[in-house]
Order: C-alpha cells, then structure tokens, then sequence
C-alpha cells in the first residue's frame, strides 16, 4: 500500500468519505492545475504506471487484474491513455451506470489515479458534460514533484490536421511555464505520431514538443504496443489493458507501463499481465508440499541387477502415495520405455484414498544395456493445475572386492594376478552425449586397506588435461576417476574420492541421513598411497585406501554402497558405473569383499 507521503492531497478524504462516483470525479478535479495548486509531494525517483485502453470490445476481469498488479507494485500515481467506459450512446443512465463501474474498478488503487479521455469517453459535446462530471476536465495539467505533466484531449479528432487550435496555445502556455523541469511528459489517447513523424510527416503537435523540450509521450487507441524516439523523444503507444486486441508481433497482449524517472533518465518498460504475482503467490507450506509430491508421490522399488549386463523379467513394485487428506487421487502411471527394455503395462491408471498409499506391480526386464533405464512418470493433481512428477527404474549393480593374500605392489602397472576382471561395462553419464574410450576398474581389500585401480584408454594421450597438482584442487574438472564410497550402510558417511593422472586428490566427507546426504565436509583429507602410470594409448592409476580413516575394517561378505565413474576431458563426456551419480547412497549399487 502507498504511504501518505505519496497519496494525492485529497485522497484520503476521498476514500473515507465519498462514493465510487465521486472518487473518480474528485481524482479527476485534484489533478486540475488551479483546482488543486498543491502538487504531489515527491523527489526523484519517481515511479508511475500508465495504464491502456479498457474499453473498444472490453473483455472482463481484465481491466480489474491489471488495476491489482499496478497496486501491488506501489507505484507513486498512475495515468491513464483514455477509453474507459465503452460509450457511444444516447442512454444517459446506462452513461452514469458506465462511470460508476469504472470508479469501482479503480478503487484498490491507493495512489492517486489521472484520467485522459478517449475516443470512447467524450464522442459528442453531451458525452463530454458527462466526462466532467464524473472524471474531471478533459485537458489539464499536473505536477508530481519535478515532473510536469500535460493531459491533451484528442477524444473527438480523429487526425492532428484537426486537433483544435485552441488546446495547442494553452499548451504552449503551460509548457513555457514548465521550461526548466527536469523532465515533462505529455500523454493524449489518439497517437496521431505514429502516422505523422513515425513516416517522415509532419505533425505540428510534435514540433511544439520540440520548441519545449517535452521528454516522453505517451497514447493509446490502438490496443497494440509500439515505441520510437523521435529528436530526443520517448513516444510510447500504450496497448490494451482490456480493450480486445489480438497478439502483437512478439505475441505481447494486455499490458501496463511501468516508468522510472531518475536524475540519469526515463526507463520504460511494458508490463505482461500476469506478470507481477502477489507475495504470497507460493507459501512455504505449498513449496514444501509440492517438493515432497515430486519426490515422493512415485517411488520405485530398487532392482537388484547384480554383475549381468543384462535383466530377466522381474518385478518393479511402485508405491503411489496420495498427500490430499479429502479428497482421492486419480491419476494415470506412464511408463517411458528405452529400446532395450520392456515394461509391461507401460500404462496403469491408479485410484488412491486420501492419506494413503498403493503399491502396484510392474514386469520389468531388458536384453541390452542397463542404462539409460525406463522413467515412469504420473501428472498429479494439485489445486487447479498439475505437478510433474517422474521417477527412474532405479538399479542395485554388483561388484566385488577381490581378497589381497598379499599386499599389491603401487606402481601404477595393474600387472598382478589380483587385477583380473575389470569392471568394464560403463555408461555415458547424464548430461553427456559421447562415449567415453574404454574404461575397466578394479578393486581389492585385506584387512587394513581398500586397493583401487583403473585403466583408461586414451586414443590422444597428448589432449589429456591435467594441470592440477594442490590437494583438493579442482581434479574433478580434468581428466580424472572418482570413487563414492558407504562403509557403513545406510548412513554411514560417503567418502568422494577423485585422482587425476598426476595422482593429485580431491576428497570430501559426506554426512548422510535417512539415505540422503544432508552436509559435505570439504575440509576432510584422507591418506593414501597413489602411483600412476602412462603409455601411449591409456593411463593408469592405482591406489591405497586405509580403512581405519573411513571408520570401517575390511571382512569378508561385507557389503558397502558404492559408485565410480571415469571424466574424460577431450571428449566432454564420462563413463559411469551406476546412473545417476551423485551424493545420495540411495542411488548406490554395492561392493561386497569376496
């Protein structure tokens, strides 16, 4: 709401006291210059909104919406360009019925409002009576401060060749008395500019502009907006702001001016409705809610894939869950389906009492690779729109930890009987497009210590970046592996673990509850011994991991979450174990030692 400091003078008096009739009379009236000789009370910046035809064909509840963004805007006053009754008839009650539903239109606005007449408002000399009446004079002069102001009344002349004489002398007058403002802006509805100076005309109207240095001007009338500069001045056709009007040239329907006047210059800038939301557009409450339908109105239950590069058929079992405490969801369960896979149904429409859950069953299984895997998506109903919602078929990968017997050499080489069987078959990570070059890790354990490695085939060893040799330097943005270890499952803490091929380290701890990681230690360091390796078409790396500083030890069958993944600079692209990859263990496959 508008502080006193910028209502008009009377304007309080005027919403206390008097009916919506007379608050657009009196709106009209305290805008006469020797009506009301106080001006507004403002200093720079002035912030004002100009508002566009309602009427010619007006389509309802338009007007009333925009009138709501300019309040919520606060602006200090507005304009308006004219045509805001529809008009053009002889019936004076249905006239008087016309301006009192205007005057309630324009009520919420706190500020003062300044009328302009159009072509709709004053058609005959008995139209303008009622214009007096009930809007005030139709051509007038204000001040808001610095800013001189100019209302012109184009209402019954259709071309500038026939705008009478009479209004250009009292122009010339009040803009000579307005000559040392910083700033005057001059607004009429017919914009006669766009068929004269727009192509080159004359237009005696503008030529007076010039003489008195007038610096913006803006018109109506046409329900489309367009804007040019002509010898230094802002010329603006305000478009429909309810008057019917179909798309401009950049699809820019219903709209309001919003004008900022500071000691630098004018900023203009068309506002779309809705466009200025209301500050409880989205509560906490609501933004908890939606967050929590999007992440738990569709779960899949993990399937365990074990170490196959393949799946026989088998069961996802999905729980649907309804967050309305009234009313049921109905909704449809859409399976989108990758050309190796099968789901069946791929469609299943689902009913679910309010508060409750349902879990329903669906026969998955794929003859090719793992990823990308099926998404099954749902449209949820949510007040009077939908909330996306969308889960992957997640997958719980295998892979195992050979025992040690003896501690391997860390030499980079991977050359000993206790590195056979790489884990090879890698996918092209989310938000990659090239496959990576072949990539095999390899893993081992004993009692004190993790031993990990990997060969990375490199078709141009010379494009390999890495230039980062501090610890905990961006290793992660190069050529480099990663590990993401879960000793303890499931909220034990991850362990991110990065090598480059200089064998610099990137690490972090990662605090995880309820499976989800909640906080990242970026200051935590483990120990390691690291070797790598280079050849002429792959680099190596291999390493030692105590366990202690994981706060684990190593036993035989114990089962760790895990994932690993390859970067792969040159190609922009990597090679991921299980997908996606990220923080959260829920998305984790296991290491168990063997």
């Amino acid at each position: 709401m508008a502080t006193e400091l910028k209502r008009c003078p009377c304007a309080s008096l005027i919403r206390t006291a008097l009916s919506a009739v007379a608050v657009a009379f009196l709106l009209g009236i305290c805008a006469v210059r020797g009506d009301a000789p106080e001006s507004l009370p403002l200093r720079l910046p002035v912030r004002f909104a100009v508002i566009g035809d309602r009427t010619g064909g007006h389509q309802p509840g338009i007007h009333g919406k925009i009138v709501g963004e300019i309040d919520r805007m606060n602006p200090d006053f507005v304009v308006g360009v004219g045509d805001m009754i529809e008009g053009y008839t002889g019936d004076t009650t249905a006239i008087k019925t016309e301006w009192k539903e205007y005057a309630a239109l324009i009520r919420p606005l706190d500020v003062p409002f300044y009328m302009v007449p159009g072509n709709h408002d004053i058609w005959d000399s008995a139209s303008a009576e009622f214009y007096r009446r009930y809007a005030g004079q139709p051509y007038y002069s204000f001040d808001t401060g610095p800013l001189p102001f100019i209302v012109l009344d184009t209402s019954r002349w259709s071309t500038v060749s026939t705008f009478p004489q009479e209004q250009i002398t009292w122009l010339m007058s009040d803009l000579e008395r307005s000559r040392e403002a910083e700033y005057t802006i001059v607004i009429y509805h017919i914009p006669y500019w766009i068929e004269t100076i727009a192509k080159g005309n004359p237009d005696p109207l503008h030529d007076v502009f010039v003489d008195y240095g007038v610096d913006a001007v803006f018109t109506g009338h046409y329900h489309v907006y367009f804007g040019g500069e002509y010898d230094g001045i802002l010329y603006t056709g305000v478009g429909s702001s309810g008057g019917h009007c179909e798309p401009g040239v950049t699809g820019l329907m219903y709209h309001f001016m919003w004008v900022t006047v500071t000691r630098h210059g004018l900023s203009i800038a068309p506002v779309r409705m809705g466009s200025v939301l209301p500050w409880e557009e989205v509560t906490a409450e609501t933004f908890n809610l939606v967050r929590d339908i999007r992440q738990e109105a569709v779960r899949i239950g993990k399937i365990r894939s074990g170490t196959a590069a393949s799946l026989g058929e088998t069961d996802a079992v999905v729980t649907v869950r309804n967050f309305s405490g009234d009313s049921t969801l109905t909704a449809m369960l859409e399976w989108d389906v990758p050309t190796a896979w099968s789901v069946r149904p791929k469609r299943l429409p689902v009913e679910v009492a309010p508060g409750e859950s349902l879990k329903v069953s669906f026969k998955a299984a794929t003859h090719g690779p793992l990823y990308p895997a099926p998404t099954l998506a749902m449209a949820y109903p949510f007040d009077t729109t939908y909330v996306d919602v969308e889960a992957y078929l997640g997958l719980t990968r295998t892979v195992y930890a050979r025992r040690a017997d003896q501690p391997p050499r860390i030499d980079g080489q991977l050359d000993e009987p206790l590195w056979m069987g790489p884990v090879d078959d890698l996918y092209t990570g989310e938000g990659f497009l090239r496959k990576a070059d072949s990539t095999g890790f390899f893993f081992a354990w004993d009692q004190a210590n993790l031993y990990v490695g990997a060969v990375c085939m490199e078709a141009e060893p010379d494009s390999m970046v890495a230039a980062v040799t501090g610890r905990d330097g961006a290793v992660y943005g190069e050529d480099c592996v990663g590990f993401f270890l879960q000793p303890n499952v499931p909220d034990g803490p991850v362990y991110q673990i990065y090598f480059n091929p200089l064998g610099t380290v990137f690490d972090q701890k990662i605090a995880v509850r309820e499976g989800r990681y909640t906080d990242v230690d970026r200051q935590w360091d483990g120990t390691y011994e690291v070797a790598v390796t280079k050849g002429r078409d792959r680099w190596s790396i291999e390493a030692r991991i105590p366990l202690a500083q994981l706060e684990t030890q190593g036993q035989y069958e114990k089962t760790w979450a895990v994932n690993f993944r390859r970067k792969q600079k040159r190609l922009d692209t990597s090679a991921d174990w299980q997908i996606p990859i990220g923080y959260d263990p829920a998305d984790y496959g296991y290491l168990i030692m063997q």
